[in-house]
């Protein structure tokens, strides 16, 4: 990880001190936070989030052979073909 020199004014530096204790956080993640969401990236709570939706959505589909499904859209995809 990259580290940064960076210039703000005090009383700015103290605010983002105060709230980063207040979130029980520490300068350097307020900033990180603060960054990804001026950026438009998700926080990492926001992703955990939406994997453990994912995990829950698909928990029921059971196992399945990747390639089983492949040959079997190519089988469909060819019968298509030679009905043309």
């Amino acid at each position: 990880m990259a580290k940064v020199l960076i210039s703000m004014p005090d009383e700015l530096l103290q605010r983002i001190d105060r709230e980063a204790n207040a979130r029980g956080s520490n300068r350097s993640r307020f900033l990180q936070d603060a960054a990804r969401r001026e950026l438009g990236w998700p926080s990492s709570d926001a992703l955990e989030a939406a994997l453990t939706r994912g995990r829950e959505a698909l928990s029921s589909v059971g196992g399945f052979e990747s390639a089983e499904l492949i040959r079997e859209e190519r089988r469909i995809h060819d019968a298509g073909d030679r009905r043309r």
